[in-house]
Parts: structure tokens; C-alpha cells; sequence
């Protein structure tokens, strides 16, 4: 390999494993947060005037998929597995992002683009930057996917794309019937949200301004806290905008009003000393009630043992009083902002447990508190405490669920792939002694070798050598050819042979070198003819002179 091919291949896979690294994470904040993903959709439509126009169910299903998408093309290339399919793929994926975000960054029609979900929040500007980076190694990995190292081999390609597959599908839908394994907004368990809205000291406040929406009369009219109008006007709707840049602390807009008489309950809900029970439900119409009687038994409970319970929604007073006639709610509604309540728990009800502005638990409606008539208070069981769901525990889990059995598979792959070239290499050394001893075999001499035993006198022999002699010159066969005479023919048929054409030999000799042995001819003496050739054990010897071979 030369330098260039080296530095390509090393520069292909930093490229390569800078894009998996980063699909990865990007795909895994957003399936186990699919409801988040899907909010950050409706705000995209939102932008372009689309919002409502999509239905939920396709919104959802896009979370799944493109979250489920970006993970396993992260890891398919961490993999190199289908290396130019999936190089192609993370290409195009990268040819639409990057514009998007440079839209995003210019016009700013949302200010978070959600490309880490809520575990690393970015710029606009700094997630087009970002995408920058990732285009030029995609292009680069797409240039020259086969210098991507095979981490795996293609025979069990099929383990790891199925697993992963079937690993993100599973973790999408379990956190989508529950809650997220990984909560990074400010209100997971045991966050203090009070604390979470407090400014450091010195720190120059942002300005915000909440809007209104009320409605009297059938006419809709907006209003703001310094002109918010008597009780004869019926809230519909609220937002918040940021005016004016500066510190802002990472709860900023939670607010819980009476709907009726505007009174604001939220210093008194998160400063009781007591718990409280928060049902959260950013739109009441599309609520799953399938667990009311739950929630009813929670809210009997609460009462028994004098806890508080609110529910908190972005509802109007119709699809509040719609949910009271289906579920028979005697708890009190407050109004919340609802990007604050689809903030505060990824469930449409959620349910929330704090004491002193401390979030103990959340439920989904799917897993909600088991709790009946011998449920004993809360400071007495499991529920009223928080639970030491610690980042790194849940990290292991992942580990060992998913990442150990690939590692554990790929060792597992390479050994085998060892194994194998071990095993090849050997092969090849015989496959290499097999081919030495037939190319040793195929180089060995084709010799046709022929001789007159005892017939003609030396001038017929010396004529019949001529002859051959002749014809062979004239065409060249194609194997060695000798003949063997008897010995008075052997000095005078060497003086007229080609020994380029015709090799010479006689038709016996002695097994003694010399010696007083009356009439036998010894090899030295053959060889002193010019013959180089003997014919040793011929059949007529052993027959007739009891000669053994």
C-alpha cells in the first residue's frame, strides 16, 4: 500500500467513525424520546404553516422512523456493513439536514433544531456548523466506502443489523408506552424546580412576554398581563415569547392559573411541604382515558390522606368540562402553558408527584401507581421517595444489553476469521507443496527409449541409427528420445548421433565396477563409448539369466 492509499484509508475511517459516533447518539436521544421528536416535527410544520394539517399518527411515525433510521445507518457504519448502500444513505441524510439548518439559522423559526433531542441543546448556527463538518466526512466515506475496515464479518452481518434493528424498535416503543429511559429535560426525578428557576446573582434577566388569547362573545381578542381583562372573557389560549436576551434559567415559563379567577397557585404548589399530585395533560381532547378509574383511585387517595391534586392542562374550560363528564374528575384544573407541560413529562396524562418543589416521581398513564385501600402515606412507602435512577446504572443496562453481546460478537467474529486465515495460510502452504511437486513433475523428462536387442551386425545398426537420427533432425519430437544397443554398436553409432536429437545407451551392463569378471561390461566402460544410458533389470534378464532387479 502506497503512502497515499494510507493516509486515504486512515483518513476514511476518522471520517467514517466521526458520522457512525454521531448518528448513533443522534438516533438514540431521539428513539427513546419519540414523543419529543415528534413534538419538534409539529413545531417544523408549525413554521411552514402546516401545523394540524398532518395528522398525530403520521407525526409519530415519522419519529420512529427517522430516529430508528439514524441510529441503525449510524451503526451499520460503524460496522461497515453495505458499506456503499449505507454510505449513500448518511450522504443524503446529510444533502437535506445541512440546507435545513441553514435555513434554521437565518430566518430562525425555531430555535432549537433537535438534532441531539434534549441531551446536548445547540445554536442554530452551531448545529449548521456542525452539519458542515458531518457533510464533508459523509462525502468523504461515500468517495471511498471500501476502505471502511470491516469490523465483522459479511457471513454474520445478519446478527448485528437484525439486533440493532430490533434493539432501537423495542427501546422507541417502551418509552413510547412509558416514559423515556434517559430524562434530560429540568423536570426529571428529583430535579428541584425551584432552584431551576432561580437567577444567579449578578445575572442580567431576559424579558419575556405572554400572550393571551380570550374570547367573549364570539369575538377573539389577544391581551397581555398589564391589560388582562375581567372574568367575563373566557381564556382560550397563551404563549411566551422571549423580548429581550439574558440569563435564562432552565425552568423560566412554568406558571399554574386558575382559569377562573386567574389566581397563580404556583408558589403555593411548590412550596408545600406536603405532597402534591400533578395530572398533566397538554391538550385534554386528545388524553388517553383508558385509565381514568387509576387516576380517580390516586386522587381518592390523595384526599384521604390530605395531599394535594391538580391537573394542569392548556385545555379550554369545553374539553375540561368534556373530561370531568367522561372520567367523573372532582379535582381541580389550573392552566399551564403547554410547551411547559409536554416539557415537563412525555405522556398525554402524565402524572406527577413533588413535596417542596422537588419532582419525587413520574408516571405514565400506561405504568401508573399501584395503590389501594392499605396503601399506608406516602412517607411510608417506596412512592414518596426518590428513586436512585442514576444516569450510570442505566448506562450499564444499555451496555449489557446491547453493546457487550456485539462486542462480545465481533471478538467472537475475529476469532473465527483468525481461525480461518490460520487455517487458509496452512492450506495454501500445501496447496503451494502440491503445485511444487507437480510443477517438479511436469519438469521432469518425457523419455522414449528403445532398444534392438540382439539383431543386426554393426552396419545395419550404425544404418538404422542414421536413420533415426536423420528423421528426428528433421522433425523435432516432442520427448527426449535414446536408444540402446548392444555393445559392438555403441562407439561407432556415438560418432553418428546428434545428442541434441538422439541420446545414446547400451542394453545392459554389470553391477561391478571392475574385476575379473570374463565377459561382463561395467558402466565406466559404457560411458567410454559416448552412451549415457543403460537399461538395468530389463525383463528378458531376470527371465533368462535369473538377473534380479
Amino acid at each position: 500500500m502506497t503512502v497515499g492509499n494510507k493516509i486515504r484509508n486512515i483518513s476514511v475511517n476518522i471520517c467514517r467513525f466521526i458520522v457512525a459516533l454521531t448518528f448513533i447518539f443522534s438516533g438514540y436521544v431521539k428513539a427513546i424520546d419519540p414523543l419529543g421528536t415528534q413534538y419538534k416535527i409539529q413545531d417544523y410544520l408549525a413554521s411552514i404553516d402546516m401545523s394540524g394539517v398532518v395528522p398525530d399518527i403520521a407525526t409519530i411515525a415519522t419519529s420512529l422512523l427517522l430516529a430508528g433510521t439514524e441510529f441503525c445507518v449510524g451503526i451499520f457504519l460503524l460496522f461497515a456493513i453495505h458499506r456503499r448502500a449505507m454510505s449513500t444513505l448518511a450522504l443524503l441524510i446529510m444533502l437535506v439536514m445541512t440546507p435545513l439548518t441553514l435555513w434554521l439559522a437565518i430566518f430562525n423559526p425555531i430555535q432549537d433544531c433537535g438534532c441531539f433531542g434534549d441531551a446536548v441543546v445547540l445554536t442554530n448556527w452551531q448545529t449548521f456548523t456542525k452539519n458542515l463538518l458531518l457533510l464533508l466526512c459523509t462525502f468523504i466515506v461515500w468517495k471511498w466506502p471500501l476502505e471502511m475496515t470491516r469490523l465483522i464479518s459479511r457471513t454474520n452481518q445478519w446478527i448485528v443489523i437484525n439486533y440493532t434493528i430490533l434493539f432501537i424498535l423495542i427501546s422507541s416503543v417502551y418509552c413510547l408506552y412509558y416514559l423515556p429511559t434517559f430524562d434530560f429535560r429540568p423536570y426529571h426525578e428529583g430535579a428541584d424546580i425551584k432552584k431551576g428557576m432561580e437567577f444567579p446573582e449578578g445575572a442580567e434577566q431576559p424579558e419575556f412576554e405572554t400572550t393571551f388569547i380570550m374570547e367573549k362573545n364570539g369575538e377573539r381578542k389577544e391581551f397581555t398581563l398589564e391589560n388582562y381583562p375581567d372574568s367575563t372573557w373566557k381564556f382560550i389560549d397563551s404563549k411566551t415569547i422571549q423580548t429581550k436576551e439574558g440569563y435564562v434559567p432552565p425552568i423560566h415559563d412554568l406558571a399554574m392559573l386558575d382559569m377562573d379567577t386567574n389566581e397563580d397557585y404556583t408558589e403555593a404548589v411548590l412550596s408545600d411541604s406536603s405532597y402534591t399530585f400533578l395530572l398533566i395533560s397538554p391538550h385534554l381532547e386528545n388524553a388517553d382515558d383508558s385509565n381514568f378509574g387509576d387516576i380517580d383511585y390516586i386522587y381518592e387517595y390523595a384526599k384521604r390522606h390530605g395531599y394535594k391534586f391538580y391537573g394542569l392542562t392548556a385545555s379550554t374550560g369545553k374539553a375540561i368540562q368534556r373530561w370531568i363528564e367522561l372520567t367523573g374528575a372532582e379535582y381541580k384544573f389550573l392552566n399551564t402553558d403547554e410547551i411547559t407541560l409536554k416539557t415537563i413529562i412525555r405522556s398525554n396524562p402524565g402524572l406527577l408527584l413533588i413535596k417542596d418543589g422537588v419532582v419525587i416521581k413520574k408516571w405514565s398513564h400506561n405504568k401508573l401507581p399501584k395503590i389501594d385501600d392499605t396503601t399506608p402515606a406516602l412517607e411510608q412507602t417506596d412512592i414518596g421517595h426518590v428513586t436512585n435512577n442514576s444516569a450510570t446504572g442505566k448506562i450499564i443496562h444499555i451496555v449489557l444489553w446491547f453493546i457487550l453481546p456485539l462486542i462480545l460478537l465481533t471478538l467472537a467474529d475475529r476469532m473465527w476469521a483468525w481461525t480461518q486465515w490460520i487455517k487458509k495460510q496452512k492450506n495454501n502452504e500445501k496447496d503451494n507443496i502440491r503445485y511444487q511437486i507437480l510443477k517438479q513433475k511436469e519438469m521432469r523428462k518425457k523419455i522414449v527409449a528403445g532398444n534392438w536387442k540382439m539383431n543386426m551386425n554393426l552396419q545395419e545398426g550404425v544404418a538404422l541409427a542414421t536413420e533415426l537420427n536423420n528423421a528426428l533432425t528433421a522433425e523435432k519430437p516432442n520427448c527426449d528420445v535414446v536408444i540402446c544397443t548392444p555393445y559392438i554398436h555403441l562407439a561407432s553409432v556415438a560418432q553418428i548421433l546428434d545428442k541434441n536429437v538422439i541420446g545414446l545407451g547400451a542394453e545392459n551392463c554389470a553391477d561391478k565396477e571392475k574385476g575379473a569378471y570374463t565377459g561382463e561390461v561395467s558402466a565406466e566402460m559404457v560411458k567410454s563409448t559416448g552412451a549415457d544410458y543403460v537399461i538395468l533389470g530389463h525383463s528378458e534378464r531376470r527371465e533368462y539369466y535369473s538377473e534380479s532387479p
